[in-house]
């Protein structure tokens, strides 16, 4: 049976996999993210050399931040990341090494097993401490000329803030949503999702209106997308992907926008929104597949 080892870099868990080419798991685990770079290349190492002795046909690397090749630009959240080569680390086992962004590995994820299968063209928005995102076009995830596609988070949607204020990546951040609906209900834990949530399906005012003010941002975003790409459909990503709340909002928050200028109504068709099928292993099988592609040519 062909073998591969999927590994998903995150800012809290490394996540990895042992899948086969039609996206089965056979095993997986998490370990702490290391934050230096030594401890870090060398618990990443003894993953690799763990699954190595088994046999692996390929090993397919997901991590934050500009991915150009096999290198990883900047880092994101894990900026000791910057100028880390897989490819050129483990070229000694000779074997295919693939590295794509989390955002990007979300998308072809979809594509591939998921709510955006058979989808021409489509997205996948993940909403967390940022946006995330990637984008397929005419079938292939677009990369872009500086390997920069799909980072919505540096788009801009108020010119009135300065700084990252104005950008996506603050008017669409879940985190901070829930944040804000936690100190308006009166909640010490503002990081508590469930009570925020919990307080919007009640109805709760004060939290109703932040919410709404939140699906009308990512609607202006996917608004936005749309007007630059033509897409089918978004799959919507993220942890509070799960809410119904959160799908159906930003559904009714498109239409309001359309309503209230009635030139996008007539001249923009909207993207179907649905929520993404993977939530916590999106990376994983994103990873992997990004690798058959490049595999299979």
């Amino acid at each position: 049976m062909t073998k591969y080892l999927s590994i998903d870099i995150g800012g809290t868990n490394v996540k990895y996999a042992e899948l086969n080419e039609a996206g089965d798991v056979i095993t997986k685990d998490k370990v702490k993210t290391e934050h230096n770079l030594d401890d870090f290349l060398a618990e990443i190492d003894q993953i690799v050399d763990k699954f190595q002795a088994d046999g692996l046909s390929g090993i397919a690397f997901c991590a934050p931040g500009k991915i150009d090749d096999t290198t990883i630009r900047f880092g994101g959240a894990l900026p000791f990341l910057d100028g880390v080569d897989f490819a050129k680390r483990y070229e000694k086992l000779g074997l295919p090494v693939a590295v794509v962004n989390d955002g990007k590995a979300s998308a072809l994820a979809e594509s591939w097993l998921g709510n955006l299968q058979g989808v021409k063209n489509g997205a996948a928005i993940v909403l967390g401490t940022g946006v995330g995102g990637g984008i397929i076009v005419n079938g292939q995830l677009l990369d872009g000329e500086h390997f920069q596609a799909g980072e919505l988070s540096f788009g801009i949607l108020n010119v009135d803030k300065t700084g990252f204020d104005a950008t996506v990546g603050s008017y669409g951040s879940a985190v901070g949503m829930i944040e804000r609906v936690n100190q308006a209900i009166g909640n010490e834990d503002t990081t508590d999702g469930l009570a925020a949530f919990d307080a919007i399906n009640a109805g709760k005012p004060e939290a109703v209106a932040i919410f709404k003010n939140y699906c009308k941002n990512v609607a202006y975003l996917i608004l936005n997308v749309q007007s630059v790409v033509d897409l089918k459909r978004i799959a919507i990503g993220g942890g509070i992907s799960a809410q119904d709340a959160v799908i159906d909002g930003i559904r009714e928050a498109i239409n309001e926008i359309r309503e209230e200028i009635p030139v996008i109504k007539m001249s923009l068709t909207p993207p179907e929104i649905v929520r993404a099928q993977f939530m916590n292993t999106a990376n994983i099988y994103g990873a992997l597949y990004n690798l058959l592609l490049k595999v299979e040519g």
